[in-house]
């Protein structure tokens, strides 16, 4: 049944995806037109779910870890990081400062990848010929350079452990991520003299997908679409997890809630993540890098439960655990920003032209691995 506003010609149905070029062969939208505009759309989900969270209730605590890489797999690390805070909860565990400083230079290093790609993802989504993404990746080549020699991995790094960090940093890496930091305000200025005045950009993402504050608060938004509405809202800010009320960073905001204004709020926050590097690289501290208390071999944490949440680059990613005092989570529960976020891809493509669809959908940053876990 068509929705009231819908015109008086006839409706057209159109599934976009599984196999659409936006979708990635892994999600569809079921869409009903009254000519080109949007008056109905259904996002459909399921194609890529691997059982996460009940294999992880079957294996030991730190056998769930590489697990949480295969979550959002452009940010193996924060992943990483948001499963090793909920264990440190429950488990009473203290990260020394080292590490520490580890989690927030890999995890802001993570957020300039991320969104560096989110942007070249949206550019080509409107129909760039692959430039923009094209620089992008190049950049996030020599993030994940720096990724390879910490961890052996570029994507599934699976490098925090409880009680902080896999291994300590390898000689010359230091170095290495200062040149990197240090070369990337270049390129986001490069980026933006490309893109942000662009007449074709503009015109397709202003005014276009609009959120309300009302909406994003409501469906429990968060991250950079929740902030692009124009709501002060950063877990780095809110909760200080970790150590980061010791940076100095704002959290930057937008006015309209539409897609242009989604696309604005990547750019700001790439340069205040390379703020936080800026200050964090100098003042990395010597000394260990886990807590000589964590005993991973045995590994049985008291019976209770904890919720360890961060912010990802995508939103809040927070997981929830129950313990009986056994080697295996009672429970395991995932909260990924990309579920959540799809949420409101409806109310933000209703009465909006076909075409559009596929920009606003790039616009949200969805990644299928953790929608569907």
């Amino acid at each position: 049944m068509l929705p009231k506003d819908a015109g008086d010609g006839e409706s057209l149905e159109v599934a976009m995806g599984p196999h659409h070029p936006s979708t990635h062969g892994v999600f569809r939208m079921d869409v009903v037109l009254d000519g080109e505009r949007v008056v109905k759309l259904k996002p459909v989900f399921g194609y890529l779910h691997r059982n996460h969270e009940k294999i992880a209730e079957g294996t030991t605590y730190l056998a769930a870890m590489p697990y949480t890489d295969r979550l959002d797999y452009f940010c193996s690390l924060t992943n990483n990081w948001a499963y090793a805070l909920a264990v440190e909860k429950l488990a009473g565990l203290q990260v020394p400062e080292r590490a520490e400083y580890i989690r927030v230079i890999t995890a802001e290093l993570t957020r300039l990848q991320n969104h560096a790609c989110l942007i070249g993802f949206l550019a080509q989504d409107m129909g760039a010929s692959g430039t923009p993404l094209m620089y992008a990746f190049r950049e996030r080549e020599k993030i994940l350079d720096l990724f390879e020699a910490l961890s052996g991995a570029r994507m599934m790094c699976n490098y925090m452990r409880f009680g902080g960090c896999r291994c300590d940093l390898p000689d010359g890496w230091l170095t290495q991520a200062q040149t990197v930091v240090a070369e990337f305000p270049r390129f986001i200025d490069e980026f933006e003299n490309f893109l942000t005045g662009n007449e074709i950009l503009m015109s397709r993402t202003q005014g276009i997908g609009r959120m309300s504050r009302e909406l994003a608060i409501n469906a429990g938004i968060t991250g950079p679409l929740l902030r692009a509405a124009g709501v002060d809202y950063d877990l780095r800010k809110v909760d200080k997890y970790g150590i980061y009320d010791r940076f100095q960073f704002r959290v930057p905001l937008g006015d309209h809630g539409d897609t242009f204004d989604r696309y604005m709020i990547r750019i700001l926050e790439m340069r205040e993540s390379v703020k936080i590097l800026e200050q964090a690289l100098p003042k990395i501290p010597a000394g260990p890098i886990v807590d000589p208390k964590t005993k991973l071999r045995g590994f049985r944490p008291k019976a209770g439960e904890a919720y360890g949440r961060i912010e990802a680059p995508k939103g809040e990613l927070g997981f929830y655990l129950i313990s009986d005092g056994g080697p295996n989570p009672y429970r395991y529960r995932v909260r990924p920003p990309s579920l959540i976020n799809l949420t409101v891809l409806e109310d933000i493509c209703l009465g909006q032209m076909i075409a559009d669809v596929v920009v606003i959908l790039g616009s949200v940053d969805i990644v299928l691995g953790e929608v569907d876990r």
